[in-house]
C-alpha cells in the first residue's frame, strides 16, 4: 500500500461534541483533508507546537518526551496513521537510535504532537485517505464516505471561517483592550499556563 504525506491544516473546536477538537490534516499532493477528533489537552499541545510565539514556562508532557529522547539520542523519523477502525485512527511512531529502528504504537494525537516537535513527516495509507478523506472546495463541497457528524460540522466551520467560540473570545472579550493591555494579558496567560487564552489574545494582537 502506498503512503500519502500529510500536513497539518489547522485545529477547530467541535460544536457538536463537548470538549473535543478536530485536527485537520491535508494531503500534500492533493485536495483531500483528513479530520480527526482529538481531546482538549492534545489539541493544546499541538497548537503550542504550531505556535512558535508561545513558549510554556515548564515542559508539557510531549515536550518532556522530546527532551528525554534528545538526552538518549532517540530520533522520531516519521509518524504513520496506519489503521482506521470504527472511526478511531491508529498510528505508529517510527524511531531510531544507534541506527536501530523501532516502531511504537501511539494514539494519533500524541504521535502528531511528537512529530511536530521532532519536525518529522506525517503519513497515512492511501486506502485510509480514500475511506475517510474529504474534498474541500468552495460550496457545494464534495464528501467521501464515513465522515462523522462531528467532523462534518467542524469542516463546515473551517470552510466558512465561522468558529463561533474563537470569534466570541477574540472579538467580544479582547477587542476593547489596548495593545499594551493585551500584551500584559498575554504574559499573564502564559505565566498561568492558560495557552488557549494566550492563543486567542495573540490572535487579537495579530489583527491589530
Amino acid at each position: 500500500m502506498s503512503l500519502v504525506r500529510l500536513n497539518i491544516k489547522g485545529i477547530s473546536y467541535s460544536q457538536t461534541q463537548n470538549g473535543a477538537y478536530a485536527l485537520i490534516l491535508s494531503e500534500v499532493d492533493g485536495d483531500r483533508k483528513l479530520p480527526i477528533v482529538i481531546g482538549a489537552f492534545e489539541a493544546q499541545s499541538i497548537a503550542i507546537a504550531l505556535e512558535e510565539e508561545i513558549k510554556p514556562l515548564r515542559p508539557l508532557t510531549h515536550d518532556l518526551f522530546k527532551n528525554f529522547s534528545d538526552r538518549f539520542e532517540i530520533v522520531v523519523k516519521q509518524v504513520i496513521i496506519h489503521k482506521l477502525v470504527d472511526g478511531v485512527f491508529y498510528s505508529s511512531i517510527i524511531c531510531e537510535r544507534d541506527k536501530i529502528e523501532e516502531i511504537i504504537d501511539a494514539r494519533t494525537s500524541d504521535a502528531i504532537a511528537l512529530a511536530l516537535r521532532f519536525k518529522a513527516p506525517i503519513f497515512t495509507y492511501k486506502n485510509i485517505l480514500d475511506k475517510a478523506g474529504i474534498f474541500l472546495k468552495t460550496s457545494p463541497k464534495k464528501k467521501k464516505q464515513n465522515i462523522s457528524e462531528e467532523e462534518d460540522a467542524v469542516i463546515e466551520e473551517l470552510i466558512l471561517g465561522t468558529d463561533k467560540e474563537s470569534e466570541k473570545a477574540t472579538g467580544g472579550d479582547y477587542a476593547k483592550h489596548t495593545l499594551k493591555e493585551l500584551n500584559q494579558m498575554l504574559d499573564q496567560a502564559v505565566t498561568n499556563e492558560d495557552y488557549e487564552t494566550a492563543a486567542r489574545i495573540r490572535d487579537e494582537i495579530s489583527k491589530r
